[in-house]
């Protein structure tokens, strides 16, 4: 969505829609137009739209750095929905783990046939098997495995020397070996840098995040509304 003034575009809203949700995934204002109503006027006009033809629920991921996007949506009614971390690991400062499995490389689809997204928690719009699903072709895997089943897997995307992670899951309690296991193995990919951005706690806990070398790098509130026509 854009708004003008006279032929000019001062404004922009950019989002994403699934079945489930639309993401707002930016939204910005020409700086000699800030503080004149226009990004509140694309949110409702949004909402008007969604409201008519769904879906009803709207998100967005806000750093924490944005104070005026912040403050915009709360404005707007937006409610606080979560608050993500955003996660750094240099592969050079952590020790390789003792051996727990068989490391395998794996695709979407292998994890998909598993059925392993069934049940997977995901809280940002990035790691939903959705995007996953459009990006898989960028989207390299390892697991660790048992004769009879994966027990932990990695998903990342690698760029030269660093790599994002899109999904980190161990499917036993170990401490934390599989997935260090697992995160040691990208040395062999020339990785040296992870990122794992916003890192819902029940996706993966503080306590776990320091184990396996992780350090906070960011944080994005989550929040959400429902479309309502005005």
């Amino acid at each position: 969505m854009v708004a003008f003034a006279g032929s000019d575009p001062i404004a922009v809203l950019i989002g994403a829609k699934r079945s489930s949700a639309t993401l707002i995934h930016k939204i910005a204002v020409h700086p000699d137009h800030v503080r004149q109503g226009h990004g509140r006027h694309l949110l409702t006009s949004l909402s008007s739209k969604l409201a008519i033809l769904g879906p009803p629920k709207i998100v967005a991921e806000v750093p924490d750095t944005l104070a005026p996007a912040l403050a915009l949506f709360n404005a707007a009614g937006y409610a606080e929905e979560a608050r993500l971390t955003d996660y750094e690991l240099r592969l050079t400062e952590i020790d390789a783990s003792p051996t727990a499995g068989l490391l395998i490389p794996i695709t979407l689809d292998d994890l998909a046939a598993n059925g392993l997204f069934e049940n997977a928690e995901v809280h940002a719009w990035a790691r939903a098997v959705e995007t996953l699903t459009a990006r898989k072709e960028y989207v390299a895997g390892l697991a660790v495995a048992s004769d009879e089943r994966i027990e932990a897997y990695v998903l990342y995307e690698k760029c030269e020397a660093a790599a994002d992670i899109r999904s980190l899951r161990s499917l036993v309690e170990d401490g934390g070996a599989r997935l260090k296991q697992l995160l040691v193995s990208l040395r062999s990919q020339e990785v040296t840098n992870l990122r794992f951005p916003k890192v819902h706690p029940e996706e993966m806990s503080k306590e776990v995040a320091e184990t396996l070398g992780f350090r906070p790098a960011g944080r994005h509130f989550v929040y959400a509304a429902r479309a309502r026509s005005n």
